[in-house]
């Protein structure tokens, strides 16, 4: 009984040190997503199932993505949300949007850049306005709600981190799914 007792434990540190036993995936109403090399998790904060550090390239500042899920039918809806996020930059300009099917999920794609009002708080004052920024979003309909993947940071930022972007929105899937 012993022996198999330390085959096993020898078994699951060779495993977990080899890395057969990988970190899950992140998860969000039913979607996950692979998180792009470079990319740094941030500690919890409300409202967010994750928030990830995306690096800048040499002398810029290092943009933010913010993951959101509140909840099957709760959060607005696509238009909505879109208006919103449109609304955090100067003059509400039009953004550019597509829709597409990634494993089997309809994803609504936002492309907004102008000054940044950068809103925060409980009543999302402004911040101090951010000329030329980006905000680079996604909305998800996964299999228990919209999940909001919302980038922000300066056109720069986020230029350079545009393939990092498509990557993480292309391995979008059902949980518990395999591509």
């Amino acid at each position: 009984m012993n022996l198999v007792r330390n085959a096993n434990t020898v078994l699951a540190f060779v495993l977990a040190a080899s890395g057969a036993f990988a970190a899950s995936a992140p998860t969000a109403g039913g979607a996950r997503w692979t998180v792009p090399q470079g990319w740094t998790e941030q500690s919890s904060r409300s409202m967010r199932v994750a928030t990830y550090t995306i690096p800048g390239p040499k002398g810029a500042e290092p943009g933010e993505c913010g993951v959101f899920f509140f909840g099957a039918g709760r959060g607005g809806s696509v238009e909505e949300n879109v208006a919103r996020w449109s609304a955090q930059f100067e003059g509400s300009p039009k953004p550019k949007t597509a829709t597409v099917t990634i494993h089997g999920m309809t994803v609504h794609r936002v492309d907004i850049s102008g000054t940044y009002l950068s809103p925060a708080g409980p009543m999302m004052q402004s911040q101090g306005a951010k000329a030329h920024y980006r905000l680079l979003g996604a909305i998800v309909e996964a299999p228990g709600g919209l999940a909001f993947f919302k980038c922000v940071g300066s056109a720069a930022t986020l230029a350079a981190a545009e393939k990092d972007f498509e990557t993480l929105i292309h391995s979008i899937e059902k949980a518990g799914s395999t591509i």
